[in-house]
């Protein structure tokens, strides 16, 4: 971890960042905007390396945006690539490590409660693990925190009532909801989204839920958001397509942009 701190700190000097952003599939343009400094994760030491999935560009991106001290991941690592849980939540102990205390994961995700729609932005409430894995398996590090960590509010309620204000003062039609984190990569079965929405789960997906409890544990406060960018498998008859995914993602960057904005704003 030393190593990989004192890399990053060559390139940012003695930037310091208090919030830090996970940007998910087609979101990384908020980083393009506003980087000052960008370190492509190829470089970073421990880092795992990108594979280059289309809407991940993959680096680490420092800011300053809304006079908030900011670091974004423009693209994350997914368990589906072959990385470890380890090395997929590694990043987020790195973020701890620089002094980031709040944290906002955002994702692309299907949709599973049939009141939703496509384009919506959805604020994560809870979430179940279907992974089959937990980031937190093996020997614990007491410097993170403790061997048996709390998750009855892996999602901070004061900062999900900080985003619904958001959306109300951007007349967003903000979802809340259940996310439910699968490996992938393949979609999910019709027949794994019907048990999905019986077990309370409104949006599924392969990502976010590792990064979430590892930001718990270690005492970050969470805000989760995913773009709904499509129907999960067979809530309607469209077949799935990670393009459908990317495009929806454009089409509404605008919007989620701006709710960035103003949580960023307000988030104290």
């Amino acid at each position: 971890m030393k190593h990989t701190i004192d890399y990053i700190k060559t390139y940012t000097d003695d930037f310091q960042p208090e919030i830090g952003i996970v940007l998910g599939s087609g979101l990384g343009e908020l980083a393009d905007k506003y980087q000052e400094y960008a370190i492509p994760y190829n470089l970073i030491p421990k880092f795992p390396r990108a594979t280059g999935i289309e809407g991940h560009k993959g680096q680490l991106v420092f800011a300053n945006i809304v006079g908030r001290r900011v670091v974004m991941m423009q693209g994350r690592f997914h368990y589906y690539e072959g990385y470890s849980m380890e090395q997929v939540t590694y990043p987020i102990k790195v973020m701890k490590e620089l002094g980031v205390n709040t944290i906002i994961l955002t994702n692309a995700a299907g949709i599973v409660n049939k009141s939703f729609r496509p384009g919506d932005l959805m604020v994560i409430t809870d979430h179940i693990n279907f992974m089959g894995s937990n980031p937190l398996i093996g020997k614990n590090d007491d410097k993170f925190g403790v061997r048996f960590p709390d998750m009855s509010e892996v999602y901070n309620k004061g900062l999900i009532k900080i985003v619904d204000a958001a959306g109300r003062l951007l007349n967003l039609n903000l979802r809340h909801g259940v996310y439910l984190a699968t490996t992938g990569p393949s979609y999910e079965t019709p027949a794994e989204i019907k048990m999905a929405r019986t077990i309370g789960a409104d949006a599924a997906g392969m990502s976010t839920v590792p990064e979430a409890i590892v930001a718990n544990y270690c005492g970050m406060r969470v805000i989760g958001l995913s773009c709904l960018t499509n129907y999960a498998s067979g809530v309607s008859d469209k077949k799935l397509s990670h393009a459908e995914v990317i495009n929806t993602a454009n089409e509404v960057k605008d919007k989620f942009t701006a709710l960035i904005m103003m949580i960023l704003q307000n988030v104290k």
